[in-house]
């Protein structure tokens, strides 16, 4: 690879190539168009009698087609959060101008990192299901492999061919962020040239949404469920379920324009941190997600007053988007009324592991576009967003140059990314 000599100075990463399936559509054209038109994905479930349960309501992949990747016994092989996530892989290489199946020095030059914070979880409930009701002996072989949750970076280095550093970032709700920073800084440091990079989850199963559902976590609007993921709204009343993928093709600049690839955005930052607090409340105040947000400043050469576009985690639950508000306000403070600030999981639901990934996607796209998604069902803003630009009604056009992608899970993991328009010099 070009990296076998090891550089004294970090190598840029830009952004080639996207892809993402969502409950707004089967591939990122698709998706961005509908989030910037303002349309919904949620919708009463329709993978399982919800009647169970508390939550009814959720953003459903249903345009998703794993065939278009996988043959009838793959698709028999692989969990549904691992065939997402190789749509969205698939739609990022072509979109990068890349071979589907890669070969030789490129092939051993390209990693994967895929974060996700459940695996397999269809494959889970469905083999204790047979445990339980039929022994361990009629466990399918295949159990194992379909669950574990780094199958899907590893089927993707087998379906594409891609033999570099391989791995599973499991942080909840910050996976898909950090795949991405930690795929910028393997790239960064010479151990592979590319690396296609993001997150995946498959949890619109009744176990799951039951869980969610018994830490009351989940809106309950079932009668409108267009109208029930209320980012910042002071009528919030919990997130509501998503699924989705999202892979970026992560590539170092004298890579990508040794092989003259389209260049979309540059990842110039990349921040992590721990609450150290609480299961799954954040830290009251600013906490680490500001820490996060710092150290990815920090890195990327810049300080907050040259952030002029955020896209937040916002889940619609009362106490995390208070918490995010607050550090938004610390931030940026004087310039806080000066900041476009967008929560996609309005229209998407919450895709948990894969949420940081699709937000990356969604942002980039932005930037490309000079375009921002509008935040949904924000009739009512929180008291602590006074002074905060939040994004909603419509799109927003304008020319925005650096971007902050928040993520953040339980167990009071922070991810946060800087990307930064491409623009050739």
């Amino acid at each position: 690879m070009n990296g076998a000599v090891r550089r004294s100075a970090p190598r840029r990463v830009v952004v080639t190539g996207m892809g993402a399936v969502t409950a707004l559509g089967g591939d990122l054209p698709r998706t961005w168009a509908r989030l910037v038109a303002g349309e919904s994905g949620i919708r009463p479930i329709a993978s399982f009698d919800p009647s169970r349960v508390e939550s009814r309501i959720a953003g459903e992949a249903l345009e998703a087609d794993p065939a278009r990747v996988l043959d009838r016994k793959a698709l028999r092989r692989t969990d549904r959060a691992t065939q997402l996530s190789l749509l969205a892989t698939q739609e990022a290489l072509a979109d990068a101008a890349l071979p589907e199946h890669l070969e030789g020095a490129l092939a051993d030059a390209t990693g994967a990192f895929i974060g996700t914070g459940f695996g397999g979880a269809a494959t889970i409930f469905d083999e204790i299901r047979t445990y339980v009701e039929r022994g361990p002996d009629r466990l399918s072989p295949f159990f194992v492999p379909m669950a574990i949750a780094n199958m899907t970076a590893g089927q993707i280095g087998i379906v594409f061919g891609a033999r570099g550093p391989n791995m599973a970032t499991v942080s909840a709700c910050a996976s898909g962020a950090q795949a991405i920073g930690e795929g910028a800084e393997t790239i960064r440091r010479g151990d592979a040239d590319v690396m296609l990079a993001g997150g995946t989850e498959a949890t619109v199963l009744e176990g799951i949404v039951g869980g969610f559902a018994a830490m009351k976590a989940l809106s309950t609007r079932n009668d409108d469920p267009a109208a029930a993921s209320r980012p910042f709204d002071r009528g919030r009343d919990g997130f509501v379920m998503g699924e989705g993928a999202a892979t970026l093709v992560l590539e170092a600049l004298d890579h990508a324009r040794s092989r003259g690839a389209r260049i979309l955005a540059e990842v110039v930052g990349y921040g992590a941190s721990a609450d150290a607090y609480h299961l799954t409340l954040p830290v009251p105040g600013s906490g680490g997600a500001v820490r996060a947000a710092r150290r990815a400043f920090e890195k990327a050469g810049i300080a907050a007053d040259d952030v002029d576009l955020v896209s937040a985690h916002a889940t619609s639950t009362p106490e995390g988007d208070r918490a995010e508000l607050a550090g938004l306000r610390e931030l940026f403070g004087a310039r806080r009324d000066a900041v476009p600030i967008t929560a996609i999981k309005s229209a998407l639901g919450h895709t948990l592991g894969a949420a940081g990934a699709i937000a990356a996607a969604v942002t980039v796209r932005a930037l490309v576009d000079g375009c921002v998604p509008p935040t949904l069902n924000l009739a009512d803003p929180d008291p602590e967003a006074e002074g905060l630009d939040l994004v909603r009604g419509k799109a927003r056009e304008g020319t925005f140059e650096v971007a902050l992608v928040n993520a953040f899970g339980f167990g009071g993991q922070n991810s946060v990314l800087v990307l930064r328009r491409w623009v050739d010099a």
